[in-house]
């Protein structure tokens, strides 16, 4: 069982609550109500912008021959419906959970995340994670302009350090993934990141933590 102890000068941030608000679940349980396998989960939170997702779930999505020792389970988004996800729901090795995103969290073994709070979330989970974005070109050359950000993950720019790898453009295709997938899914990875997510989790104790996290998340969206 996971434990998530959150600094108390961070409690009150309405994304620590309701990540410690989250009751841990039985594994098991979880594994029959979704119609899971008994493989580790491989999470893939892909958005919530339908064009995004659609963009995403392919790139994501082709890795899945490369690790056929693994269930990917896409989360699904409460503001699309199931049709949007269903061409991709193909083969015993992907799966689709509705609206359920912080449990999913609590039994994945990795996760691949687009950009956005879930980056955060997932950290906070402790899961490690590579961080994913591909977008149109022309949007893409726009963003580069306007937005002077080091970094597109919340967990990367409250750290000011690359803790999480970032796949963007280009870089975000399937050698790339498949690549950064098997490293943190090898023990010696894992253990160090984890222990960065735990630097993070201390700093988000610090003081004024909450006010810059939350304009992190702001200028992340814009």
């Amino acid at each position: 069982e996971q434990k998530h102890h959150f600094p108390v000068h961070f409690v009150g941030h309405p994304l620590i609550d309701a990540i410690k608000q989250q009751k841990s679940s039985n594994l098991a349980e979880f594994q029959t109500q979704n119609g899971l396998s008994n493989l580790p989960i491989i999470a893939l939170l892909p958005g919530s912008r339908k064009q995004e997702l659609t963009k995403m779930l392919s790139v994501l999505l082709s890795v899945v021959p490369d690790f056929p020792d693994y269930q990917f389970v896409i989360a699904g988004a409460p503001s699309q419906e199931y049709a949007v996800y269903q061409p991709f729901i193909q083969g015993d090795q992907v799966k689709f959970i509705s609206n359920n995103t912080y449990e999913l969290l609590q039994h994945a073994t990795a996760a691949l995340v687009t950009s956005g709070t879930a980056t955060l979330e997932t950290a906070l989970f402790k899961v490690p994670e590579v961080v994913c974005y591909k977008g149109s070109w022309a949007s893409y050359q726009i963003a580069k302009r306007i937005i002077t950000l080091k970094y597109i993950s919340l967990v990367n720019l409250i750290m000011d350090k690359e803790v999480v790898t970032e796949l963007i453009q280009d870089n975000c295709n399937r050698t790339q993934l498949k690549k950064e997938l098997h490293r943190i899914l090898a023990p010696e990875s894992r253990a160090v990141l984890l222990q960065q997510y735990e630097e993070l989790e201390a700093k988000l104790g610090g003081a004024g933590a909450s006010k810059k996290t939350a304009q992190l998340i702001v200028r992340s969206l814009q």
